[in-house]
């Protein structure tokens, strides 16, 4: 087998692999943990690894991955996606689907730039494994304002709508910024150095 043929045939494994590893970790509690109608994802993480290890576009197609499973958990598992589900499937698929993309799309293209810039490498993936975390968090609860604020639903909760965004937006983002950045790093130059010795 070719180097090429080696190096193609190790990035689709790698690939196959996240896939699979956010679809255990959505089934599992390993993916969640959830606390009243907030919930804590890690589930950015293999979506950023792949990112900064493949690319944008493989990081776009994991992020599709974790969408899905998100838009499925909708139907019995998550008490916020049924409510919201119930109110508009349509946006609710764009509410999973979208920022999970971006994550992908965000997080490959920072490295790829960083990487051009020549900076090091722990930190190139320190800061595209932080802007995951954070463009999950800011565009799911963008979209979810943005489509879903006006609905009875979501006014229902009164002022408690705000502290609930404040405490997604403050303990969501943090936990998964620090999950997402330490695991992704240490992932993310472990696998790199590995793909080297195998290529």
């Amino acid at each position: 087998m070719t180097n090429q043929n080696r190096s193609r045939t190790l990035h689709l494994t790698l690939l196959a692999m996240l896939s699979a590893i956010i679809v255990l970790m959505a089934f599992t509690p390993l993916g969640y943990l959830k606390v009243g109608l907030v919930e804590i994802t890690f589930l950015t993480v293999p979506v950023v690894i792949g990112a900064i290890i493949l690319g944008p576009l493989d990081g776009a197609i994991l992020g599709a991955v974790f969408g899905l499973t998100s838009f499925a958990q909708c139907f019995g598992t998550s008490a916020f996606g049924a409510a919201i589900l119930g109110i508009s499937a349509v946006f609710t698929f764009i509410v999973c689907l979208v920022p999970r993309i971006l994550i992908g799309i965000i997080s490959g293209y920072l490295s790829k730039w960083l990487e051009k810039k020549q900076v090091e490498d722990i930190i190139n993936y320190v800061f595209s494994s932080l802007a995951g975390a954070l463009t999950n968090t800011v565009f799911f609860v963008g979209l979810v304002i943005l489509l879903f604020g006006q609905t009875d639903y979501i006014q229902s909760f009164g002022d408690s709508l705000i502290k609930i965004i404040g405490a997604f937006i403050t303990t969501n983002a943090v936990i998964e910024a620090i999950v997402c950045t330490v695991l992704g790093t240490v992932i993310a130059k472990a696998l790199v150095f590995a793909r080297k010795k195998l290529t």
